[in-house]
């Protein structure tokens, strides 16, 4: 048994600072120039705890972290897509996260989708409040935050302070508990928040102490691993490398890997089998992003938490985001199915059509989907959008019009998909970043709604009551015309007039004020109103009160459009209660 060191990824919405954050740890790494001082592997740099204790051992003292882990993985692809791709049985391989938020910007869409991702599969992250030299006085310098925080003005603290608490606030609305790293209380209860510059390096000494010393105290038992188990991990990427031909970028998350086993992984079809040919890491000092094998170094194994490529056969369809086991005991490729298979066992329902670039980024869209927009998907694939989906969505129209779309994240929509869709008016919405595609669907179907209750609100009897005023009688019958006042609802011409007693006594045929028609009355307002079949003395009397009839049927729909105020859906039970009467459906039945 040994401790494997925790894999850290890092999330936040574009132009936060991610990718600086962590040129900053590799730069740190490489400005050691020691032996040993970084590894470098794909898609994931290695920071060892002796640099760690270098940087921050006196901090860790202060705060009492006893650490003995090798050090931490910092996975070097950040944002949503490569978090949503490591993934191991419903949850992420990430032990920890890094939250990184522009303190002079705070939360923004990604920062809000990130979290949700964190919440759904119970990931715990340190925020990284990043861009404190542009604090308005704030004098930032590589180091420690909190000896830096002594030399500053006033001024400075409280400005910091506000932006702090600010992003304390939005994290408490998302049901988090959060402070200011150094005034936590429980670190099991609080998120804690490391304001830093990953431009200048202020704060980073913070950041690293936080993230070994918890993974330390609270992910142990999670960290404790079988050193010659077979190894477990999950595809990063697929790339076709010079001189390689197409590779698997892969987190070796537990266990070991080598040359020649045997491994079974996701493909765009179905489960592959091959046989390891090489497994390659970047030599020494090259960027992390390779271009060429001639840039590689061929190792005979690879153990975890490492980050690997892998030459083989046959990776052709292999699946980004897919589980990779090496085989050993036999059932390998069974449990991949079921793990692609659990991703799809959330789709099924009356919804949209989504597709993805990898099994991550859907398992992701699925999550916010159901959290955000509370919709459960009809079905869900890889790759890009065909006439096939287009016309799945189609099949939903006549159960649900608004969940007749397809939701297209991070991939191309085939241009016959894109005809078709335009043909019979399918909305595909797609981009890259899943919050934004939720939340433009949200203003559509906000835009369908609209739509449907002007439609509504101009087919339906909308529910009035009017009270005849005393001295305002223009003309008796024929039609009577008399003053009214509003007390509740819109009154419009070509509504059928019910009294107290349930009786529809007649037909307002115009409402006019001082002289003038006009389409609509509101709530008190005074008018004349002319009202054919009825007759002032008989069926109409001075101070009466006066109701809209509504039409049966249509007393449902006037509940559900969401047109009216608790006012008027107050009245419209009022209204509905009066022609319960016997005397109301004897006189629908005779206009």
């Amino acid at each position: 048994m040994k401790i494997r060191q925790p894999i850290v990824t890092v999330l936040g919405h574009v132009d936060h600072g991610k990718t600086k954050l962590l040129d900053r740890i590799r730069g740190t790494t490489v400005a050691e120039k020691e032996a040993g001082a970084i590894t470098q592997h794909i898609g994931a740099t290695a920071m060892p705890i002796d640099l760690i204790n270098k940087i921050s051992g006196k901090l860790m003292k202060q705060y009492g972290f006893e650490v003995t882990l090798p050090g931490l993985l910092f996975i070097d692809t950040p944002g949503h897509a490569a978090f949503t791709s490591l993934r191991e049985r419903g949850g992420s391989i990430a032990d920890l996260a890094v939250l990184v938020v522009d303190i002079t910007q705070g939360f923004q869409p990604q920062t809000i989708e990130a979290i949700s991702i964190l919440k759904a599969f119970k990931t715990p992250f340190v925020v990284a409040a990043n861009k404190i030299d542009l604090i308005s006085g704030w004098e930032s310098k590589p180091g420690e935050f909190s000896e830096n925080a002594k030399m500053q003005s006033q001024r400075a603290i409280e400005l910091l302070d506000e932006k702090v608490y600010a992003i304390v606030g939005k994290l408490h609305g998302l049901g988090f508990q959060s402070e200011r790293f150094d005034r936590c209380t429980d670190f099991r209860k609080q998120v804690p928040i490391v304001p830093l510059s990953a431009k200048v390096g202020e704060g980073l000494p913070e950041l690293l102490m936080l993230l070994t010393g918890l993974s330390q105290r609270f992910l142990e038992k999670k960290l404790t691993i079988e050193e010659n188990e077979p190894g477990k991990g999950t595809i990063l990427e697929v790339k076709e490398e010079k001189g390689l031909g197409k590779t698997i970028d892969v987190i070796l998350y537990s266990g070991v890997i080598r040359v020649n086993d045997k491994i079974a992984l996701g493909g765009t079809k179905q489960v592959l089998e091959t046989k390891v040919r090489a497994l390659l890491m970047p030599k020494p000092l090259q960027e992390i992003r390779v271009a060429s094998a001639e840039k590689f170094l061929n190792v005979k194994e690879v153990n975890a938490a490492a980050g690997v490529k892998i030459a083989a056969p046959g990776l052709d369809e292999a699946l980004a985001g897919s589980p990779l086991l090496v085989e050993a005991v036999g059932g390998e490729k069974q449990l991949i199915e079921k793990e692609i298979a659990s991703i799809k066992r959330e789709t099924g329902g009356v919804g949209p059509v989504l597709k993805a670039d990898t099994l991550g980024s859907l398992e992701a869209m699925i999550v916010l989907l159901s959290s955000d927009a509370k919709i459960r998907p009809k079905s869900a694939g890889i790759g890009e959008v065909t006439r096939h989906d287009v016309m799945e969505a189609l099949a939903e129209k006549e159960k649900d019009f608004l969940k007749a779309v397809v939701f297209a994240f991070n991939v191309r929509v085939e241009e016959g998909a894109a005809s078709e869709a335009e043909k019979h008016k399918v909305p595909v919405f797609s981009g890259n970043v899943v919050y934004s595609l939720i939340e433009d669907y949200n203003k559509w179907v906000q835009q369908q709604c609209e739509e449907k209750k002007r439609d509504a609100m101009a087919r339906l009897t909308l529910p009035v009551k009017m009270r005849f005023m005393q001295g305002f009688i223009f003309r008796h019958s024929k039609p009577a015309v008399i003053g009214v006042k509003v007390l509740e609802g819109k009154l419009r011409p070509g509504i059928r007039v019910l009294n107290e007693k349930g009786e529809v006594i007649g037909t307002i045929e115009a409402v006019q004020v001082q002289g003038k028609s006009i389409e609509q009355a509101a709530k008190g307002q005074e008018i004349a109103v002319s009202i054919s079949g009825a007759t002032v003395g008989r069926s109409l009397k001075e101070n009466f009160l006066l109701f809209s009839f509504i039409p049966a049927r249509q007393f449902d729909e006037l509940h559900s459009i969401g047109c009216l105020n608790a006012d008027e859906l107050e009245l419209l039970e009022e209204i509905q209660k009066i022609e319960s009467k016997k005397g109301g459906l004897l006189n629908e039945a005779c206009h």
